[in-house]
């Protein structure tokens, strides 16, 4: 998902916006050399050496990976695991319903 995440980064960042992402991979050093890679410009999160069994996967009842939640300013769920073409019509969506 990292090319679609980088060009929704790009579209939105003059938009009230931030992706947020949570990886689980158990190598600290072997995940820094990813997000350097995959230019990975938004804030990411690591969940443990524990991987998928990581205390943010836990704390967010997560079983699958990747998994995705829509988040509004308030922190409300308003999306989960829509497809990149759902997902970005949602965003817009969000979007302007908070420009009114």
């Amino acid at each position: 998902m990292y090319p679609y995440e980088r060009s929704l980064v790009k579209r939105l960042q003059d938009k009230p916006f931030a992706l947020i992402g949570v990886n689980s991979d158990t190598n600290l050093s072997e995940l820094e050399t990813v997000v350097k890679k995959e230019r990975i410009t938004w804030r990411s999160f690591w969940n443990g050496p524990d991987g998928t069994q990581g205390p943010i996967s836990k704390a967010w009842n997560v079983r699958g990976w990747p998994t995705l939640f829509l988040l509004d300013a308030e922190g409300k769920i308003r999306g989960k695991n829509l497809e990149e073409e759902d997902l970005d019509e949602a965003i817009d969506a969000l979007l302007a319903e908070m420009e009114k």
